[in-house]
Protein backbone atom coordinates (compact mmCIF):
# COMPACT_ATOMS: atom_id res chain seq x y z
CA UNK A 1 0.00 0.00 0.00
CA UNK A 2 1.39 3.26 -1.03
CA UNK A 3 1.09 6.63 1.24
CA UNK A 4 -1.66 7.94 -0.95
CA UNK A 5 -4.04 5.09 -0.01
CA UNK A 6 -2.53 5.12 3.82
CA UNK A 7 -3.88 8.79 3.90
CA UNK A 8 -7.04 7.91 2.19
CA UNK A 9 -7.88 4.84 4.75
CA UNK A 10 -6.54 7.35 7.94
CA UNK A 11 -9.05 10.08 6.43
CA UNK A 12 -11.72 8.23 5.68
CA UNK A 13 -11.68 6.59 9.42
CA UNK A 14 -11.13 10.17 10.48
CA UNK A 15 -14.29 11.38 8.99
CA UNK A 16 -16.73 8.10 9.94
CA UNK A 17 -15.73 8.50 13.30
CA UNK A 18 -16.63 12.15 13.23
CA UNK A 19 -20.18 11.64 11.83
CA UNK A 20 -20.57 8.77 14.55
CA UNK A 21 -19.89 11.09 17.56
CA UNK A 22 -21.97 14.29 15.70
CA UNK A 23 -24.88 11.30 15.39
CA UNK A 24 -24.33 9.68 19.40
CA UNK A 25 -24.81 13.83 20.52
CA UNK A 26 -27.17 14.11 18.35
CA UNK A 27 -28.82 11.63 19.77
CA UNK A 28 -28.34 12.39 23.54
CA UNK A 29 -29.25 16.11 22.86
CA UNK A 30 -32.77 15.09 21.57
CA UNK A 31 -32.93 12.64 24.67
CA UNK A 32 -32.10 15.40 27.10
CA UNK A 33 -33.99 18.12 25.48
CA UNK A 34 -37.19 15.18 26.20
CA UNK A 35 -36.58 14.89 29.64
CA UNK A 36 -38.66 16.30 32.81
CA UNK A 37 -36.19 19.91 33.81
CA UNK A 38 -34.69 17.85 37.11
CA UNK A 39 -34.28 14.40 35.97
CA UNK A 40 -31.13 13.17 37.11
CA UNK A 41 -30.63 11.39 33.97
CA UNK A 42 -29.78 14.90 32.12
CA UNK A 43 -26.53 14.76 34.31
CA UNK A 44 -26.11 11.20 33.01
CA UNK A 45 -26.32 12.55 29.56
CA UNK A 46 -23.60 14.89 30.00
CA UNK A 47 -21.03 12.57 31.68
CA UNK A 48 -21.47 10.48 28.17
CA UNK A 49 -20.82 13.58 26.06
CA UNK A 50 -17.64 14.79 28.09
CA UNK A 51 -15.57 14.27 25.37
CA UNK A 52 -17.40 15.06 22.32
CA UNK A 53 -16.19 17.83 20.40
CA UNK A 54 -19.76 18.02 18.30
CA UNK A 55 -21.74 18.65 21.78
CA UNK A 56 -19.47 21.75 23.33
CA UNK A 57 -22.37 24.55 21.88
CA UNK A 58 -24.72 22.02 23.70
CA UNK A 59 -22.85 22.13 27.01
CA UNK A 60 -22.41 25.99 26.21
CA UNK A 61 -26.10 26.59 26.23
CA UNK A 62 -26.80 24.43 28.94
CA UNK A 63 -24.20 26.20 31.75
CA UNK A 64 -25.47 29.36 30.61
CA UNK A 65 -29.58 28.87 31.10
CA UNK A 66 -30.31 29.52 34.76
CA UNK A 67 -33.57 27.45 34.31
CA UNK A 68 -31.82 24.02 33.84
CA UNK A 69 -31.15 21.32 35.77
CA UNK A 70 -28.39 22.50 38.23
CA UNK A 71 -26.21 19.26 38.33
CA UNK A 72 -26.71 19.21 34.72
CA UNK A 73 -24.96 22.71 34.65
CA UNK A 74 -22.18 21.73 37.02
CA UNK A 75 -21.38 18.63 34.98
CA UNK A 76 -21.59 20.91 31.95
CA UNK A 77 -19.09 23.13 34.15
CA UNK A 78 -16.95 20.46 34.12
CA UNK A 79 -16.63 18.86 30.89
CA UNK A 80 -15.97 22.47 29.55
CA UNK A 81 -12.81 23.00 32.10
CA UNK A 82 -11.64 19.88 30.91
CA UNK A 83 -12.38 19.75 27.44
CA UNK A 84 -12.87 23.83 26.61
CA UNK A 85 -13.45 24.60 22.80
CA UNK A 86 -10.69 24.77 19.93
CA UNK A 87 -12.65 27.58 18.63
CA UNK A 88 -12.12 30.95 19.83
CA UNK A 89 -15.32 31.83 18.91
CA UNK A 90 -17.02 29.13 21.07
CA UNK A 91 -13.77 29.48 23.67
CA UNK A 92 -14.74 33.34 23.96
CA UNK A 93 -19.15 31.96 24.34
CA UNK A 94 -18.16 29.04 27.24
CA UNK A 95 -15.85 31.37 29.33
CA UNK A 96 -19.00 34.18 28.98
CA UNK A 97 -21.35 31.56 30.04
CA UNK A 98 -19.65 30.45 32.71
CA UNK A 99 -19.26 33.82 34.27
CA UNK A 100 -23.08 34.19 33.28
CA UNK A 101 -23.47 30.94 36.00
CA UNK A 102 -20.63 32.25 38.51
CA UNK A 103 -23.62 35.07 38.56
CA UNK A 104 -26.31 32.91 39.08
CA UNK A 105 -27.72 33.94 42.57
CA UNK A 106 -29.72 30.82 43.27
CA UNK A 107 -27.44 27.86 42.50
CA UNK A 108 -24.24 27.81 44.77
CA UNK A 109 -23.13 24.24 43.75
CA UNK A 110 -23.20 25.83 40.30
CA UNK A 111 -21.36 28.93 41.09
CA UNK A 112 -18.77 26.85 42.52
CA UNK A 113 -18.11 24.34 39.58
CA UNK A 114 -18.19 27.46 37.11
CA UNK A 115 -15.34 29.22 39.31
CA UNK A 116 -13.34 26.56 38.88
CA UNK A 117 -14.07 25.63 35.47
CA UNK A 118 -12.55 29.12 34.22
CA UNK A 119 -9.14 28.67 33.86
CA UNK A 120 -9.11 27.80 30.44
CA UNK A 121 -10.86 31.14 29.31
CA UNK A 122 -8.42 33.17 31.30
CA UNK A 123 -7.05 34.84 28.00
CA UNK A 124 -10.28 36.71 28.09
CA UNK A 125 -9.19 40.22 30.54
CA UNK A 126 -12.68 39.86 31.70
CA UNK A 127 -12.80 36.34 32.69
CA UNK A 128 -9.25 37.29 33.94
CA UNK A 129 -11.16 40.02 36.20
CA UNK A 130 -14.12 38.60 37.35
CA UNK A 131 -12.54 35.55 38.76
CA UNK A 132 -9.56 37.66 40.83
CA UNK A 133 -12.50 39.54 42.14
CA UNK A 134 -13.76 36.78 43.09
CA UNK A 135 -11.26 34.85 44.57
CA UNK A 136 -10.41 38.07 46.74
CA UNK A 137 -14.29 39.25 47.49
CA UNK A 138 -17.00 36.70 46.70
CA UNK A 139 -19.15 36.18 49.59
CA UNK A 140 -19.32 32.55 49.00
CA UNK A 141 -16.38 30.74 50.57
CA UNK A 142 -16.51 27.67 48.37
CA UNK A 143 -16.64 30.03 45.61
CA UNK A 144 -13.33 31.93 46.87
CA UNK A 145 -11.85 28.87 46.77
CA UNK A 146 -12.87 27.66 43.37
CA UNK A 147 -12.07 30.67 41.98
CA UNK A 148 -8.76 30.63 43.47
CA UNK A 149 -7.87 27.07 42.38
CA UNK A 150 -8.96 28.30 38.51
CA UNK A 151 -6.56 31.13 38.78
CA UNK A 152 -3.43 28.37 39.96
CA UNK A 153 -4.66 25.79 37.32
CA UNK A 154 -4.49 29.09 35.13
CA UNK A 155 -0.94 29.70 35.39
CA UNK A 156 0.08 25.94 35.42
CA UNK A 157 -1.87 25.82 31.76
CA UNK A 158 0.11 28.93 30.76
CA UNK A 159 3.80 27.14 31.95
CA UNK A 160 2.81 24.46 30.42
CA UNK A 161 1.52 25.54 27.22
CA UNK A 162 -1.93 23.64 27.58
CA UNK A 163 -4.13 26.64 27.87
CA UNK A 164 -4.62 26.98 24.66
CA UNK A 165 -5.68 30.21 22.46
Amino acid sequence: MNDTNLTTTTEAASATEATEAADAAERLIAEFRSLPPDNDRKREIITELDDNAQALPFLVSVVADPGEYDLARVESATVLRLWPPADPALRHEAGRALLSALRDPEEDLVRQYAAMSLAPYTADPVVAAVLDTTARADEDPLVQSGARFAIEEAHRLQETGAGGP
